[in-house]
């Protein structure tokens, strides 16, 4: 079992290493770019439109009707899609493998992100359609038969796959291993005598994530959205503060971090020895897209269930998810990193149980494990149940209605092999799989731009007149 584990760590590793590099990272920040200009800075110019129309709205039902869920219920499903584990252990791995700079990188992948998901997002809306169980069903691969043509139906379908397969890798597996490594870094703090090994532990963990994704998805969208209404914003609030706990504490030692992350990212040997600046890019750029998935197509699919007839207002929650995930939440992890003291070993891999002992720097051993293993538990189920319902629907568009049900049953399996797998073969997957989800859709969206200036200037037009 160890060496066929091994085997498949060593070829998912380089299947990733293949796919991003360099040229991933200048096709997602220039179409990000592109689709700036395009929209004309969108998500500078409105961006105080954007918060009145997303902080300002959080619990209105919309307008229109005939939605599954409201605006507020589809972008928290789209949002617990996004701030998983990767605001946690992937900033931790970010800097530990691509030094305080890759966080530099992280923000530099958020302000073209703000105008991709904006347009993912209007574009889902637009030219969503309504499936066999009456549900509004949408994003990349609908946006792309539906506007571009029939002849694309192959670029839809290949999105389609990607994103079936990504849900059981990125969605799922990264999410529950991770979780399994929280929750046994706690038992040993914890309850040290448990009996319980490190494999009993993770399979126990990825029996309940199985069982809690059967329960939540089984009731479809509507479901999903009340229990990512929740978990959501208990959970960021709940991590956000942790955060701002040690940063407050440590406040003499933020303005050496922030130097830390503004000559790292230009200098990265200068501040850890060893590390090169294509590693400090590379990694911010990965862990900046795993963590908002601007670009990847994902969040679309969770936006098109809104009751909102608008697809600009929708568009609004796009910009704010971005800036949210990865601007507070992402910022506030590597801050915490930085501040904290604790030592970090740059060129080594490091995650969950490092940001553990950044917070336990303050909150004491006993509560950084429990803000981790917490919000790790939070945000990987909220994160699992939104990807089930991603992969599902691009499931359904491959196969049909009928393909569902199956297609579940194998991700709560997924959710179990992702826990006893671990994290070594979780992680390069999911990097190997963002990369094949983004360049169709990468491609719609360059093709569609037009189409989403033009809603967005319409839209503008009339909120003057």
């Amino acid at each position: 079992m160890d060496e066929l584990l091994s085997r498949i760590e060593y070829f998912v590793s380089r299947l990733g290493g293949a796919i991003w590099g360099a040229p991933m990272a200048v096709l997602l920040i220039g179409t990000g770019l592109y689709l700036s200009c395009r929209l004309g800075w969108v998500q500078i110019r409105h961006f105080g439109d954007a918060m009145r129309g997303t902080v300002g709205r959080l619990l209105s039902p919309g307008e229109g009707g005939g939605g599954d869920v409201t605006p507020f219920q589809a972008m928290s499903t789209a949002l617990a899609g996004t701030m998983g584990t990767g605001n946690i252990a992937g900033v931790a791995l970010a800097v530990s493998l691509g030094g305080p700079g890759a966080i530099f990188w992280l923000w530099v992948t958020a302000i073209p992100g703000m105008a991709t998901k904006f347009a993912e997002v209007v574009l889902s809306v637009r030219y969503r359609e309504r499936n066999a169980a009456g549900e509004w069903a949408g994003g990349p691969m609908y946006y792309i038969k539906n506007g571009l043509g029939r002849r694309w139906m192959p670029l839809a379908r290949v999105f389609a796959l990607a994103g079936a397969l990504a849900a059981l890798g990125m969605g799922n597996a990264v999410q529950v291993s991770e979780l399994a490594g929280a929750v046994n870094s706690a038992l040993e703090v914890f309850a040290p005598a448990s009996g319980l090994g490190e494999r009993q532990v993770s399979a126990i963990v990825g029996l309940a994530a199985a069982l809690c994704s059967a329960l939540v998805l089984i009731g479809g969208a509507k479901r999903l959205g009340a229990v990512a209404g929740m978990l959501v914003p208990a959970a960021g609030i709940a991590y956000i503060l942790a955060c701002l706990a040690v940063i407050v504490a440590r406040i003499d030692a933020l303005p050496h971090a922030l130097w830390m992350i503004i000559r790292g990212a230009f200098e990265p040997e200068s501040v850890a020895a060893g590390l090169s600046l294509r590693l400090c890019v590379d990694w911010g750029v990965r862990r900046g897209v795993f963590s908002n998935e601007a670009g990847l197509g994902s969040a679309p699919i969770a936006h098109a269930t809104t009751s909102e007839r608008q697809p600009v207002r929708q568009g609004f929650y796009g910009i704010f998810e971005v800036f949210a995930d990865t601007m507070v939440v992402c910022t506030l992890t590597g801050m915490t990193l930085l501040v904290s003291g604790v030592g970090i070993d740059y060129g080594e891999a490091q995650s969950a149980p490092l940001c553990a002992d950044a917070l336990g720097s303050v909150l004491g051993e006993r509560g950084g494990e429990l803000v981790v293993a917490g919000g790790m538990c939070l945000f990987a189920l909220s994160t699992l149940f939104s990807w089930g319902l991603y992969g599902s629907r691009c499931c359904e568009f491959l196969l049909g209605a009928r393909s569902v049900r199956p297609y579940l049953a194998v991700f709560c399996a997924a959710a179990f092999f992702g826990a006893v797998a671990g994290s070594d073969i979780a992680w390069p997957a999911a990097d190997a799989l963002n990369g094949l989800m983004a360049l169709p859709n990468l491609a719609a969206l360059l093709a569609l731009a037009p189409e989403a200036a033009r809603e967005t200037r319409a839209f503008f037009a009339r909120e003057k007149g």
